[in-house]
């Protein structure tokens, strides 16, 4: 109609355009084999109403042939690699769809960090993107067992249990669609990670008919992220596991160690001064009783100080529950000293409390037992004759009291160790089991609150507790 047009007004080799576009129109927006159609169809359109004689297939100039043959190579030319474009950007944006799609499956698996939970979000993922309903199998004992989740039905029957088995034995496609059993009412897919099988995925499509092969496709992608997905998990688990292994180990080996080292070593004093207490006491001259009765008394005090951590330790890690309320630091300071009151009379205590320090909201007895470990810590590993000192400030936010000390020091990089769980520090004359700073910890933490510890110019160490005022928490 267009040409018709045209025709009285534009020379007939040029009405050609007019054709030329139209097959450009035609590919752009239909098949292929339509668009080579329409490009022959056109050329004899063009010999029917624009060339002379009109109405007819004949032609009074045979040079319209060139003109025919060449029309008719531009058009095909055309219409081909205009249909062959067309299918590129639609599979462009099949794959950026794609890509876009596992990118979100990929993110909200990343989230989960429990197996069942990773296959259920596959599976509600799955059933978002695909016109079907989506079941997880896992093996238990070599045998496939359905992954219920949060619903009342089981998209697929048990009867076909047995298929998703074979799936699952032989890591191959079964059911529907496929050369196995394919009178099924679902697909069975394996999951494949990277070192065995971990399950199989069950596909129902709930609108009849089958996939596509593009829709089949992007379905083995899902499946093969959610056994990626599925095996980090588990192996994260196993990592866990061992790793809590591990420690159990490492802390059984430790609390042996102090019990059979720790614990033996005071009763075996207790007992051999007893014994000759009990043997020889009517011939021991008065000073020797007397350090036999010091001795069993140091050693049973020491005896009562280990298993008290060990109980202390034990109730800390169940998860006490603070009776907190707000006291004088410097009452509990003053409590802590007393209690260590003989063993600090060959030091030199100092102690440096401002008037201006608010009172704390903690619970005294356990903060004080903090206080007490720390100073019978500083004792322990320092020279008789040596300063102690006890020092505190006040900030906007928190309430400092560092215990400072001009001992040894702390070994580089043992500064975050020495309060794990018995861990003792390498000198050779301290005995212990390597709880009272690990105490320490789990008690400032209980307050919020956090200590730690370094190195002090000049020598010694200063362990730094800082407790948030009542107003900051």
């Amino acid at each position: 109609m267009v040409a018709l047009l045209l025709r009285p007004h534009v020379a007939g080799t040029n009405l050609a355009m007019v054709y030329l576009l139209g097959v450009l129109t035609i590919s752009v927006r239909s098949s292929r084999n339509l668009s080579v159609i329409a490009s022959l169809v056109s050329v004899a359109a063009f010999d029917f109403f624009c060339v002379p004689p009109y109405l007819t297939f004949r032609v009074s100039d045979y040079e319209y042939l060139i003109t025919f043959a060449g029309m008719l190579a531009v058009a095909l030319v055309i219409s081909t690699q205009t249909a062959r474009i067309v299918a590129q950007a639609v599979n462009a944006e099949d794959s950026e769809a794609r890509t876009e799609t596992l990118y979100r499956l990929s993110k909200r698996l990343a989230g989960q960090t429990r197996v069942f939970d990773v296959a259920r979000t596959a599976a509600e993922f799955a059933e978002e993107v695909f016109p079907a309903s989506i079941v997880i199998f896992f093996p238990e004992e070599g045998r496939i067992a359905f992954n219920r989740r949060s619903r009342d039905e089981l998209p697929m029957p048990r009867s076909e249990e047995a298929v998703a088995q074979w799936a699952f034995e032989h890591g191959e496609r079964a059911g529907f669609g496929t050369d196995t059993q394919p009178d099924t009412t679902a697909l069975y897919i394996p999951l494949k990670g990277a070192k065995e099988t971990v399950g199989v995925m069950g596909v129902r499509l709930t609108s009849g008919g089958a996939l596509s092969g593009e829709q089949r496709h992007l379905l083995e992608l899902f499946a093969n992220q959610a056994a990626l997905a599925i095996e980090r998990t588990c192996s994260q688990h196993s990592a866990e596991i061992a790793r809590v292994r591990m420690q159990t180990e490492e802390m059984r080996s430790s609390l042996l160690s102090a019990v059979s080292h720790d614990l033996r070593t005071p009763l075996a004093a207790i007992t051999g001064a007893a014994s000759t207490l009990r043997a020889q006491n009517e011939r021991l001259l008065p000073e020797t009783r007397q350090e036999l009765l010091d001795s069993i008394a140091d050693e049973a005090e020491r005896l009562n100080r280990l298993v008290g951590n060990l109980i202390d330790m034990t109730r800390l890690q169940s998860g006490i529950e603070l009776r907190r309320e707000l006291c004088p630091l410097e009452e509990i300071v003053g409590a802590a000293l007393h209690r260590v009151e003989r063993h600090l009379a060959q030091r030199q205590l100092t102690t440096c409390l401002p008037d201006s320090l608010p009172p704390v909201y903690v619970d005294d007895v356990l903060f004080g037992q903090v206080l007490v470990n720390l100073l019978e810590n500083a004792i322990k590993y320092t020279p008789e004759g040596t300063a102690i000192e006890v020092t505190a400030s006040v900030t906007e936010e928190a309430a400092i009291l560092d215990v400072r000390d001009r001992g040894p020091g702390i070994p580089e990089g043992e500064e975050r160790r020495i309060f794990e769980k018995f861990y003792r520090g390498k000198s050779p004359n301290v005995r212990g089991a390597g709880l009272g700073l690990a105490i320490c910890r789990a008690i400032v933490e209980a307050h919020k609150g956090t200590i730690e510890a370094f190195n002090r110019n000049g020598g010694g160490a200063i362990f730094r507790i800082r407790l948030p005022l009542p107003g900051a928490q």
